[in-house]
């Protein structure tokens, strides 16, 4: 199993909308630790091409995704500067395999935050606002047959992302108690609170910082942080517009053509 060679492939079946199978049913002998180590295969291929890290988001921090695949932490990827969307730009459909949408809190450091020893304090006095986002997240695996090891391997399903602009003060903002609407085409279809995200989207944050600082890597100033969704996610089609509103926080809209 070579790790520069799986992390070729899954950026081969990103950049050509063509999936894979499994990475754990081609490789049985997938661990944890040979899945981070393909993403960051992923990431010196990336920053090789120009491309720079703007931050990271975490997934699976809900208990109901953790229980479905057999895990009781969270996972990381990372975001790139081509990944993000502007405000109001729409969204291609055919550059994606089979996205879904996500309404998350959108961290924005303003200092350092390296592990271990990270509690949601630290986090607290570390971030310099709050953003709505939207995650478009897309699987390089066919049909999402995925198990924490593809996921992770696949730089934690990541695809693209929205912030809003406006960045309200964490101090401002009650994370555990701020409430979400999803919309698509104008119905309802989901909402959820802060909490949802591991107790607080903020634990997520120092469970984040934590978990790199045994890497010796740290979560730096003006770096994003995408906590983690607060409601199941929701599949995309050509046409579908999504409309992500939080209390205190407004909301945000993206289209895909």
């Amino acid at each position: 199993m070579n790790h520069k060679n799986i992390a070729s492939e899954l950026l081969k079946a990103e950049r050509t909308q063509t999936p894979i199978d499994a990475l754990t049913a081609t490789y049985p002998e997938l661990k944890i630790e040979d899945a981070y180590q393909i993403q960051l295969e992923q990431v010196a291929m990336r920053l090789g091409e120009g491309h720079k890290i703007v931050g990271k988001k975490i997934g699976l921090t809900s208990k109901a995704m953790q229980q479905l695949l057999g895990v009781n932490e969270p996972d990381y990827g990372h975001l790139f500067d081509d990944m993000l969307l502007m405000e109001g730009e729409p969204c291609r459909r055919d550059k994606l395999i089979a996205p879904k949408i996500e309404g998350e809190l959108a961290f924005v450091l303003k200092e350092r935050l390296k592990g271990p020893g990270v509690t949601i304090a630290d986090v607290y006095r570390a971030t310099a606002g709050i953003l709505p986002s939207i995650e478009i997240v897309d699987s390089r695996v066919r049909d999402w047959k995925i198990k924490l090891a593809d996921t992770i391997a696949d730089n934690a399903s990541s695809s693209l992302f929205v912030l809003g602009s406006r960045m309200v003060p964490i101090e401002q903002v009650d994370l555990r108690h701020v409430g979400m609407i999803l919309e698509k085409n104008g119905e309802m279809l989901n909402s959820g609170a802060g909490a949802a995200v591991w107790g607080n989207p903020a634990a997520a944050v120092a469970w984040l910082a934590n978990k790199l600082g045994a890497f010796d890597i740290a979560l730096e100033p003006g770096e994003i942080i995408l906590s983690g969704a607060l409601t199941a996610a929701v599949e995309a089609s050509v046409g579908d517009v999504f409309t992500v509103s939080f209390h205190t926080l407004g909301s945000l809209n993206l289209k895909f053509i």
